[in-house]
C-alpha cells in the first residue's frame, strides 16, 4: 500500500463522534477521527514500514501519524528521527502515545527518553517519563538499573508540584508503574506516591481533578496485580 491508499483507507474508517473525542483532547485539524483498533486491519496489509511510516507522519494528520507509530521499525529510527518526531508532536497522544511508544520498543530509548526527561520541555518530558512507563511495564527487571530508577522517583518526589501538567501526568503514572510492574523498587514507589499525595491537573477547565498514584497503586495490589507485564507495547 502506498501513501494515498492508506489515506483514503482511513478516511473511510472517520467517525464524527471520535474526531470531537480527540479534538476535545487537543487534537487539530487534519483529522478523521479513526478509532485506533479499527485501524488494525490496515496494518495487515502494510506491516512494518518505515519509509510509509514517514510519510504517514509528515501529514500533519493525527490519524495517519498515529498510525505511522504502529507501522514503524523502531530499531531503524534514529536518535535524530525520533527528536524530528518529537519536535511534530503537538499534543500528549501524539508524544505519549505514539512518539513514546514507538521510542519503547528501540534499543536506544532509554537513553533518548533520559535526554527528554531533562529537556524542560512540557510534552518532551511527559514522553520520556511515559517511555519509562511502557518499558516498565513490557520488559524484564534485570534491563533496568535499580539505583538509577530509584534516583527518578526521588526526582519525581521533588520536583512534580512545580512541573508542568503533561509532564505530571507522566509523573503520576510513572510512580504507579514502578511500583506495580518493577518489584524491586515497589516500596519505594509506594512511600514516594504517597508522600507526592494526589495531584490537581485540568485547572483550565470548568472542572479540575485530582490523580493519585497511591491511590491507583492500592487498588492494584488489591487486584493481585503486582509485576504485571505486557506483552507487546504497540497494538
Amino acid at each position: 500500500m502506498d501513501l494515498e491508499m492508506v489515506m483514503q483507507e482511513l478516511e473511510a474508517l472517520g467517525k464524527e463522534r471520535t474526531k470531537k473525542i480527540y479534538i476535545s483532547n487537543g487534537a487539530k485539524e487534519p483529522l478523521f477521527g479513526v478509532a485506533t483498533g479499527a485501524m488494525k486491519p490496515i496494518f495487515k496489509k502494510t506491516k512494518i514500514n518505515q519509509p510509509l511510516a514517514e510519510e504517514l507522519y509528515a501529514t500533519g494528520n493525527y490519524d495517519a501519524m498515529y498510525f505511522a507509530g504502529i507501522i514503524a521499525d523502531p530499531n531503524a529510527m534514529t536518535e535524530a528521527d525520533y527528536d524530528r518526531w518529537m519536535d511534530a508532536a503537538y499534543f500528549y497522544m501524539l508524544s505519549d502515545f505514539v512518539v513514546a511508544v514507538t521510542l519503547a520498543e528501540a534499543d536506544i530509548a532509554q537513553r533518548v527518553a533520559d535526554k527528554w526527561i531533562a529537556s524542560g520541555e512540557e510534552l518532551r518530558m511527559s514522553a520520556g517519563w511515559s517511555c519509562y512507563c511502557w518499558l516498565l511495564g513490557s520488559r524484564p527487571d534485570v534491563e533496568f538499573s535499580e539505583s538509577k530508577l530509584a534516583g527518578m522517583l526521588e526526582m519525581v518526589e521533588n520536583t512534580i508540584h512545580d512541573s508542568p501538567e503533561r509532564t505530571q501526568y507522566a509523573m503520576n503514572n510513572f510512580m504507579y508503574t514502578v511500583a506495580i510492574s518493577y518489584s524491586p523498587l515497589h516500596d519505594k514507589a509506594s512511600e514516594t506516591a504517597r508522600t507526592v499525595g494526589p495531584i490537581e491537573v485540568d485547572k483550565d477547565k470548568a472542572k479540575s481533578k485530582l490523580i493519585h498514584a497511591y491511590a491507583n497503586i492500592q487498588k492494584a495490589v488489591d487486584k493481585a496485580q503486582l509485576g504485571f507485564k505486557r506483552k507487546h507495547v504497540r497494538c
